[in-house]
């Protein structure tokens, strides 16, 4: 929203410099983006004479001036063709810096000099646009500063208004807060209106169908006008504040609209079919072009403004092409009215169209000033385009909207915003903005019972008049304290200290946590090879999904990790460790909310150690990855972990990967994904990836298993070699050497694999190491051979093994 400082003025008298009233502004809640001094530092652009215009002999779109500066004649070189002698213009003389640090210099331009440069609004900075250089009018004396002559000095605030404060989007708005400020009255417009011929509700009438999105309307007629040029007062208001002049009925809507903060439109009388109003919801699938020429298709959500027999406005957005004003309309029915946000809103949004007009409606406009504002510019129009008012005005307003109450009470005021007022300064802060503030008479706690003006949608709760208050009081009155609390630590949930660990190790580990949205696409299963009837398919469809790519709640984190490859893979980041651990939706029948799981999936890719002379360049593998799982079964105390493999997941590589049960239950899967699976997601290299379900997980999270002793004794080490069959597995090997209980056995290590020459067919050779050491003493050859003879002999018991 932008203001100028010397319109402020005339709604309410003030004395504060433009600095300090920057200042009292943003203090009051009311923030400064922008100050602008207009005309500061062009005093050197002065009202000049032309005394001859010619053509310039060396250029066809150049004009050669004489300038009568009052105290002598100069020659300047203009581009502008809108000029002629006898003109007033402004002439920024040499040494002028104009907006934007251009500086004005003698110049020779087509081998002729230029002692000056003629302006245009533009290049003052007064308007965004121009189509020739500024002409002055009449009567103003030369040499004397323009924008002195014009009475143009100005300053020009923009306010950063936040969306709840749609009552400061008006000059009349700004100028109420500064009027609570400085303790005088606010001075609205009051029209007068001299009204003649036929009565308006014998030529027009206003009928709405729907009083929910349409409260308010009320219509005024004027016939007569002659449409045309507005006035220079007019035009500069308008410019002073960014607005473009269009003619003299547009600019008083557009006039009033910033006055006000009331929007106004102006149909052409004689196109209206029926010459009536019928403010009613729109037909499925109707198109209606608006004022910019642009067909939109409406929905039967969109409020339109309608004659006998179509829609010839978008409600609160944009009039039509077929009752626009136009330079030989002679009738104009005026309307003011008020809708509901709500609507105004959602067609706005939906068919991507803001306006002035409908960033008030949206946001709540007055339904109060819907007929000052209708009056104000009647007024205007009869002042600047002639024509004649008919008597009396159309106010449909078929149900009155309810005053909204409030009780405050001077202590709870106090309370909340730590420091001493009474009632009656909260009353006159209130007052000064417009508020009704009574005494309740009925309590005995000194109550206020507040009315909350029109124009405020957005008090609705005591808070929000506490806040008014400390507002107008000042927030540099609220004495600075330190809060008084006290410092609690909590211990989190066992369940929260566990998945900080997990995340923790995986970070320890050399992972990258990602975090990806819980919405992916419902073809992503596809991607990863889901089978028909699995359960992850049974999804959450997401309501109002912002792309196809997001229309459901994922039930696995498999997708979105591997969808974080693809693009790292894309970028050239070929060595990858990363990690994801997030919930995962479950839709559950018979209920309206789903399952939330919490899962760890990571994945694996690339070379296992980074580029360097002191490391070699191979690539990591399944071991790496079991070794990571390893890893977190210790920080949780898992034991009786089980590798099983065969088929596991239909995106895992079926001799490469393998389900990990924990004590009968399975937890997870681990492998290499499946080369299918990978050229869907147009990966190129082997990924290796872990998901795992981590309430299952972590529910078999041992205790912690103390601490022993560390012995004084040497330890001694036992290898044996021995061949197996080929099918034995190593998880066989060590269950059997699981059931070995000897307390002086302190680790058993598998430490050599070997098949090939000398090794019959169908045969493994298998070597293991065995650590003894005693807590008591130094163990005997013979104690520590017992031992191993019985290791020894249970192999070759329980796995037919052969001892090489």
């Amino acid at each position: 929203m932008i203001v100028t400082y010397n319109w402020l003025k005339q709604y309410v008298d003030f004395d504060y410099s433009p600095e300090d009233l920057s200042h009292r502004l943003t203090m009051a809640g009311l923030e400064v983006d922008f100050m602008e001094k207009l005309g500061e530092g062009l005093d050197s652009v002065i009202v000049a004479r032309l005394i001859s215009v010619d053509s310039h002999p060396e250029a066809d779109r150049l004009t050669l001036c004489q300038v009568d500066t009052g105290s002598a004649t100069i020659q300047v070189v203009c581009g502008a063709t809108n000029h002629k002698a006898g003109d007033l213009i402004a002439l920024a003389q040499v040494g002028s810096v104009l907006p934007g640090d251009f500086k004005i210099k003698k110049s020779k331009i087509r081998g002729q000099e230029s002692f000056g440069m003629l302006c245009s609004e533009k290049e003052l900075g007064l308007t965004e646009e121009a189509d020739g250089i500024m002409i002055l009018p009449p009567g103003l004396q030369l040499g004397t500063p323009a924008f002195e002559a014009l009475s143009l000095k100005d300053v020009r605030y923009e306010l950063g208004l936040t969306p709840n404060r749609p009552d400061c989007l008006s000059v009349v708005g700004v100028a109420r807060e500064i009027s609570a400020m400085v303790a005088k009255p606010l001075n609205l417009p009051a029209p007068k209106i001299v009204e003649a011929g036929a009565p308006i509700d014998v030529e027009t009438s206003v009928t709405i169908v729907d009083p929910d999105l349409c409260p308010r309307y009320a219509a005024r007629l004027i016939k007569g006008v002659k449409i045309g040029p507005s006035p220079e007062w007019m035009v500069r208001r308008l410019e002073s504040v960014g607005m473009r002049s269009i003619n003299n009925v547009v600019d008083v809507t557009n006039f009033v609209l910033l006055e006000l903060g009331h929007p106004l439109h102006a149909f052409d009388y004689n196109l209206l079919r029926d010459r009536r109003i019928v403010v009613k919801s729109a037909a499925e699938g109707d198109v209606f072009t608006t004022l910019d020429s642009q067909p939109r298709q409406l929905g039967s959500s969109d409020l339109t403004i309608c004659d006998g027999e179509g829609p010839v406005a978008l409600a609160g957005i944009m009039g039509g092409e077929n009752s626009e004003i136009k330079p030989e309309t002679t009738d104009v029915l005026l309307e003011s009215a008020y809708f509901n946000p709500n609507t105004i809103r959602r067609t706005s949004k939906r068919l991507g169209i803001h306006t002035e007009s409908s960033h008030r409606f949206e946001r709540g406009a007055d339904v109060n000033m819907v007929p000052l504002a209708l009056d104000r510019a009647a007024e205007l129009i009869e002042q600047l385009a002639g024509g004649t008012v008919a008597t009396g005005r159309i106010d449909a307003y078929p149900r009155q909207m309810a005053k909204k109450t409030l009780t405050l009470t001077a202590l709870r005021t106090s309370e909340v915003l730590g420091m001493h007022i009474d009632a009656l300064d909260i009353k006159r802060h209130l007052c000064a903005i417009g508020f009704d503030v009574e005494f309740a008479h009925d309590r005995e706690d000194g109550a206020l019972n507040v009315t909350v003006p029109s124009f405020r949608p957005d008090v609705e709760r005591e808070i929000d008049l506490i806040e008014e208050v400390a507002r107008l009081n000042g927030y540099d009155n609220i004495p600075v304290t330190m809060p008084a609390s006290q410092l609690i630590c909590h211990q989190g949930p066992s369940h929260q200290q566990q998945v900080r660990r997990l995340r923790d190790y995986m970070v320890g580990a050399g992972f990258s946590e990602v975090i990806n949205y819980s919405f992916v696409s419902n073809g992503c299963w596809d991607r990863i090879s889901l089978h028909a009837d699995d359960a992850r398919r049974k999804t959450v469809r997401v309501l109002n999904p912002l792309t196809e790519d997001q229309a459901v709640m994922r039930t696995s984190l498999v997708p979105s990790v591997l969808d974080t490859i693809a693009r790292n893979l894309a970028y050239r980041n070929n060595d990858l460790q990363i990690f994801e651990l997030r919930p995962v939706f479950h839709s559950v029948d018979g209920s309206d909310l789903p399952a939330e799981n919490l899962r760890l999936t990571a994945a694996l890719c690339g070379h296992r150690a980074p580029e360097g002379w002191a490391h070699d360049r191979s690539d990591v593998d399944f071991y790496d990855f079991k070794g990571v799982m390893e890893g977190i079964l210790a920080q949780f105390n898992i034991t009786g972990v089980q590798w099983a493999g065969g088929e596991t997941e239909p995106f895992l590589h079926p001799g490469k990967s393998c389900e990990i049960r924990i004590q009968g239950k399975s937890v997870g899967t681990l492998g290499e994904v499946h080369p299918q699976t990978l050229e869907t997601f147009e990966i190129d290299q082997p990924v290796y990836l872990m998901d795992l379900d981590l309430a299952m997980l972590l529910a078999l999270a041992g205790e912690h298993p103390g601490f022993q002793p560390l012995s004084r004794y040497p330890d001694v080490y036992r290898d044996s070699a021995f061949l197996i069959d080929d099918e034995v597995n190593a998880a066989r090997v060590f269950e059997v050497l699981g059931g070995i209980k000897n307390k002086n056995v302190e680790e058993v290590v598998l430490f050599d694999l070997y098949r090939g020459k000398g090794v019959p067919e169908g045969k493994k050779s298998l070597a293991i190491r065995v650590r003894y050491r005693s807590l008591e003493k130094t163990l005997t050859d013979d104690e520590i051979q017992s031992v191993h003879g019985k290791i020894v002999r249970s192999l070759q018991k329980n796995l037919d093994a052969e001892i090489r």
